[in-house]
Formats: C-alpha cells, structure tokens, sequence
C-alpha cells in the first residue's frame, strides 16, 4: 500500500456536484492499493498515519499527530498511486489491485485509523471524485508498506 499525506486547513470532496465529504483541518490522505497487499498492510499505514507528527508544537516544532490538534482526516481511494511511466507516456496501472481487492483494505485502512480514536471521513471509492484542499505548510509524506 501506498499513502500521500497531506497536512491541510480544509478538503471538501464531491461527486456529480453533491459534497460527499470534508473536514475542517487535519490529514488528506491518498491511498492506493497494490496487488498483494493485505490487512496487515493496511493496519501498518493506519497506525504510521494515525502516529505522524507534522503538526507543530508550542515551539513551532513538528512535534503533535492529527489526534494531538484534533484533527480529522480524510481518506480517499487513489490507484492512480500505482500508475507506472516508466515505459513511454501513457501510465500501466497493473500493479494496482481490481477493485475486489482494494475497495475491502480501503474499507479496513479506514477502521482501523477510526480505531485510534480519530475521525475519518471518506470519498466514493471508483467514484470521479473533485477535490478542493488547501495544503497547510506545504507538508506532503509519502508513506508505503
């Protein structure tokens, strides 16, 4: 599994123009899956996401997790994650998992960061989702398991 982390001030997600979801600060979190992957990936990306210390502290240091500020995270489904260039200009997303696979470990990834007691919103998984962020710093993780 992969995730990109972003630090935000707000993410508002919509599909055909209806909001779906948003979250007032916190984590956007872009989370492909790959073939191969397994619950013990996605509990791994969970605790690293729900663990992260990119907020800062008192002293201006990234030192506080999205639970320590109260934030709240937004999770969205993203197997673009896995689209490989590397042969010609047109991506090959064969090692991203079929949606029968990935749309369960999404849905796991998900409990399993509400299990830190944080509040996690969604998007719509295969959906054509619109995403409106502002970044806050800019901070962007990459995380992989």
């Amino acid at each position: 599994m992969k995730a990109v982390v972003q630090r935000v001030k707000h993410t508002s997600l919509s599909v055909e123009g209806k909001l779906i979801s948003e979250i007032p600060f916190g984590l956007t979190v872009f989370l492909g899956v790959k073939t191969g992957d397994t619950e013990k990936d996605g509990a791994y990306l969970a605790k690293k996401i729900a663990g992260l210390r990119i907020f800062e502290d008192e002293n201006g240091k990234m030192n506080l997790s999205v639970k320590d500020v109260g934030g709240e995270v937004l999770l969205v489904s993203q197997f673009t994650l896995y689209g490989d260039a590397s042969h010609g200009n047109r991506p090959s997303f064969t090692l991203a998992a079929r949606p029968e696979i990935a749309e369960p470990l999404y849905e796991y990834t998900l409990k399993e960061l509400c299990s830190y007691g944080i509040t996690v919103k969604k998007g719509v998984f295969g959906a054509d989702m619109q995403i409106e962020q502002r970044n806050d710093g800019p901070v962007t993780i990459l995380l992989e398991s």
